[in-house]
């Protein structure tokens, strides 16, 4: 069972959202508190973090980086500012979602799902390496490693790796990578896949300014630089 933390300063949302996660199988936990948020997350298991930003003790934006900083525990962030800027700031601080209030909790659910799916296991199985065994992509674990040392991926930025992971070489356009990912149509879907990009190439590249394993083509997108190993 997936375990769901939710952090928002109104309590009738946070007891509407802990109903409508409950009735999708999942066990719920909640906080108004952005310093408790981020000690539920170090002695508690969670499968994912429901943040509000606008928080009355610890804004939001900290407690996002004090998670990300421990652990790669997905992401999904609420607010009620709906600007482009707002977004990505709130996606270049690690989120996966970023939903704006009011919303529709339904949606919330649906998208929380989403997320969690990223994260499981699909299609390929076993274990693939890339360009000399830099890059080795292990599905049933759900592991990556870099030049032999173990690299821990956000939902989102698994999905993205292994979407191009699956032609190296294949030039993705930023759409085909953000529904790829996301599994659903969404807006600003340029600016937010560079975004996840940027995250990404921090964790993986010896140089994320000249990256060689995920490489941008002007115009085009983005493809794995590294070839498939002989197996």
């Amino acid at each position: 069972m997936h375990t769901v933390l939710v952090v928002e300063d109104e309590r009738k949302l946070r007891e509407l959202l802990r109903g409508y996660f409950e009735r999708a199988g999942m066990s719920v936990l909640t906080t108004g508190s952005g310093a408790e948020a981020i000690e539920m997350a170090r002695t508690s298991e969670l499968s994912l973090v429901v943040l509000d930003l606008g928080l009355p003790d610890v804004p939001g934006q900290e407690v996002a980086r004090e998670l990300r900083a421990r652990s790669p525990v997905p992401i999904v962030m609420l607010t009620a500012r709906a600007g482009d800027e707002d977004r990505i700031r709130g996606l270049e601080l690690g989120a996966d979602d970023y939903v704006t209030k009011p919303f529709v909790p339904r949606e919330l659910v649906l998208r929380v799902q989403a997320v969690l799916r990223r994260g499981a296991p699909q299609g390929a199985t076993g274990a693939e390496s890339f360009g000399d065994g830099e890059l080795v992509i292990d599905h049933e674990r759900r592991e990556v490693r870099v030049r032999g040392q173990l690299v821990h991926l956000t939902p989102t930025e698994w999905a993205l790796l292994t979407s191009l992971a699956s032609a190296p070489g294949r030039v993705y356009s930023r759409s085909e990578l953000i529904n790829r990912t996301r599994g659903y149509e969404f807006e600003g879907y340029e600016r937010t896949t560079d975004s996840h990009v940027k995250n990404l190439r921090r964790k993986i590249e010896s140089d994320p300014g000249d990256p060689v394993i995920v490489e941008t083509v002007l115009g085009g997108g983005y493809r794995l630089g590294l070839v498939r190993d002989r197996r």
